[in-house]
């Protein structure tokens, strides 16, 4: 089956980079003694760069044809995996998901509330519906057991939600923040996300329907500060800069049937959220911003469910808080006195 592959630039483990090589060396790597160590000449570089891009090229054009050739299109229902979505945002994005007949697989590192979410969603949707299991998006086998129960169940995953997110619900300066909640925060929000993106492509350029993945953002994503919680704001504006990488990557490869999107829900009233809500900068925006889970949801799956169903091949940036609707809303607030202690007393 296709898979990413980029010819090796090692001679020793690549024998058609090495024919490469002594192809383009027609002058001696050492071109005069005037220079103290070993030079490789400008033009050197630039032969062996124009064979490299095109065979990168070629074997692009290949795969392309093959992934083409066993494409099927992608209609619903739509099989959807969700990191993270025991609570908050991720069960409430399960939920809609569910309604719109869909089948979902859930997860999250507690095996009681794995349990106790499938159970619910069960109640509501059926047995034949939803799966759930335990998974710590920090560990790459506990990434791949999550693909391979995934296969297991629906038997493919169509789009992929990456959601699971801390911030090791600590609200202070840098300076004051413990290792471990560095570590918890870096790890879950940065390299939990690059796993998964990295197993969630692997999995779909091998499905024939191919597949969609939705990277969550969060407050600095933008580029915005994050006092409070600088660690969090910066894994999530990592998340921007890795979506876009991973796009050109695919771009690179002329794979067309995986695509990899943004997925910006705002700000929504989770307890991850509320526990910030400490002082009154944080209860004024709150107020004014912020949506419940249920609500951010049903407008973030039509729009999700939407790209498939229209065979859409381009990254799209779906946003639920919009420049212009934040704008409106503070207007509302110093206008008329809009969303006053609407979740929390301000002082």
């Amino acid at each position: 089956m296709a898979s990413l592959h980029f010819p090796a630039m090692s001679t020793s483990s690549s024998p058609r980079c090495q024919a490469l090589l002594v192809s383009s060396l027609s002058k001696p790597l050492i071109p005069s003694n005037h220079f103290h160590g070993f030079m490789i000449s400008r033009q050197i570089i630039r032969n062996i760069g124009f064979h490299y891009a095109r065979t990168v090229r070629s074997h692009s054009r290949i795969r392309a044809e093959v992934l083409e050739e066993n494409r099927e299109p992608m209609v619903p229902p739509y099989n959807v995996l969700i990191t993270g979505s025991t609570k908050g945002i991720g069960y409430a994005l399960a939920k809609e998901f569910l309604k719109a007949g869909d089948n979902v697989l859930i997860c999250s590192r507690s095996a009681e509330r794995v349990e106790s979410a499938v159970q619910n969603l069960r109640k509501e949707f059926g047995d034949q519906h939803v799966w759930g299991t335990t998974c710590d998006v920090r560990k790459g086998e506990d990434v791949n057991a999550l693909v391979a129960f995934g296969c297991s169940k629906p038997k493919s995953i169509d789009i992929w939600i990456n959601n699971a997110g801390s911030n090791a619900y600590s609200f202070k300066p840098l300076a004051e923040t413990s290792d471990e909640d560095l570590i918890e925060v870096v790890t879950t929000n940065t390299l939990g996300l690059m796993i998964c993106c990295r197993e969630a492509i692997k999995l779909m350029l091998n499905q024939p329907r191919g597949g969609h993945i939705f990277n969550i953002d969060g407050a600095g994503s933008d580029g915005r500060p994050t006092p409070r919680f600088a660690a969090y704001g910066a894994t999530k504006r990592s998340v921007v800069h890795l979506t876009k990488s991973l796009q050109a990557e695919l771009q690179m490869q002329d794979v067309k049937n995986v695509v990899v999107h943004n997925l910006s829900p705002g700000m929504v009233t989770t307890d991850l959220l509320m526990s910030g809500a400490t002082t009154k900068q944080a209860k004024f925006f709150i107020n004014i911003l912020a949506e419940p889970a249920e609500v951010v949801a049903e407008y973030l799956v039509p729009n999700i469910r939407s790209i498939p169903t229209n065979g859409s091949t381009k990254p799209t940036y779906i946003r639920f808080l919009t420049g212009l609707k934040a704008y409106s809303q503070i207007f509302s607030r110093f206008a008329f006195g809009a969303r006053r202690n609407r979740y929390v007393l301000e002082e």
